[in-house]
């Protein structure tokens, strides 16, 4: 059995409880109060992740733009220095390589984000299809990565730099930014994975632990705590953003999963899987990602069968107890249909049939 990579972070975690769990050959914290607990800070106060597990690519030189067109579903020709955008990567028959997120740092110089357990896979399908020459760089062991997200985020960061963090809007970030006591620039970017406000932070991975206690000690008083994956699994799923391995796969096309509107069938770049994903957008996908919730009492798991009378018409994605709305729902991929709103379907939580009924989503959305 080989051994369980660690973050530049894991010193820290025994300090504050944190039980590590083995996450896609990570040793990383699923929890260290409570799940919970650490689901409701972050939608009240501010939580603190540590996601340096995440790979980070680089793709520079001329024609850059040229092969990402290529190579991705989004347009990224619309981006400009210190914009990022969130896109796919396609296979052939439209399922999905990784999804991910495309920082123009300058012109022909791009930093992508992608999930940790494709970092190898993206990395290959990359440098398998260079024929325009730019350079591929696989940097993730360059980097610490940390999110901070919630209503109290803003506030608490802002303590930390002299950068005014209130000009930063979605998908922008600043490029480099100093925090006290931390001697790397850094990039701070208004995205996150959780429905609320806040930021992610890349820099030196030396400097990550010093940046993690200097937001721990300057919000201590507003609440902000480290937060493990469980929670940032809860919080993902309220908030409608697909989890890899789960609501996308290389079987499963962004269309299918909801996410239509980074996927580009306009732009004059002939992306790899576009002929697949055009037809799905103009004539309709056979499947949909709805969202359910359970009439009986039950928690629709992943995987668990979903069922129209005796025909099976898809599975369940994720299911969970919504901490915020304490209900059991969950997302699942059904036949086209089938996925009308407020349509009652089965699900097969072993031996036993539950009824369910289709729902809108997201389950949660932040007041503006």
């Amino acid at each position: 059995m080989s051994e369980l990579k660690r973050t530049p972070l894991f010193p820290e975690y025994d300090k504050w409880g944190g039980k590590a769990i083995d996450f896609g050959g990570w040793e990383l914290p699923v929890q260290y109060t409570g799940i919970k607990h650490e689901h409701e800070t972050t939608r009240t106060k501010a939580g603190l992740f540590d996601v340096s597990h995440m790979g980070e690519i680089l793709v520079r030189g001329p024609g850059s733009e040229a092969f990402l067109q290529k190579m991705v579903t989004n347009d990224v020709s619309k981006l400009t220095p210190k914009r990022a955008q969130y896109t796919f990567m396609c296979n052939e028959n439209g399922g999905t390589v990784d999804d991910f997120i495309v920082y123009m740092l300058e012109k022909d110089h791009y930093l992508l984000v992608v999930n940790a357990a494709n970092t190898d896979k993206d990395f290959k399908w990359l440098t398998s299809h260079n024929d325009a020459g730019v350079t591929i760089d696989n940097v993730s062991s360059d980097y610490a990565q940390l999110a901070l997200q919630g209503p109290k985020a803003e506030a608490i960061l802002q303590r930390l730099t002299d950068t005014d963090l209130s000009t930063i809007k979605p998908f922008r970030f600043e490029n480099p930014v100093y925090f006290s006591s931390v001697e790397s620039g850094a990039i701070v970017s208004r995205t996150g994975y959780t429905g609320e406000d806040g930021f992610e932070i890349y820099l030196d991975a030396a400097e990550g632990r010093a940046l993690w206690n200097r937001i721990l000690e300057t919000g201590k008083e507003d609440g902000v705590e480290p937060i493990g994956l469980g929670a940032r699994d809860t919080l993902r799923f309220e908030a409608n953003l697909p989890l890899y391995g789960q609501e996308l796969s290389e079987t499963i096309t962004p269309v299918e999963a909801g996410m239509p509107f980074a996927v580009k069938i306009n732009k004059e770049a002939n992306f790899i899987g576009k002929e697949v994903l055009k037809q799905q957008k103009e004539d309709g996908a056979e499947r949909k990602l709805v969202g359910i919730e359970m009439v009986d009492k039950g928690i629709p798991r992943t995987g668990y069968h979903v069922l129209a009378g005796d025909e099976e018409i898809g599975f369940v994605t994720t299911g969970t107890q919504s901490p915020t709305l304490n209900k059991n729902i969950g997302l699942a991929l059904v036949k086209t249909d089938y996925a009308e709103l407020g349509t009652t379907l089965d699900i097969q939580v072993r031996k036993r049939k539950l009824k369910a009924t289709i729902v809108k989503t997201p389950f949660y959305k932040r007041e503006q």
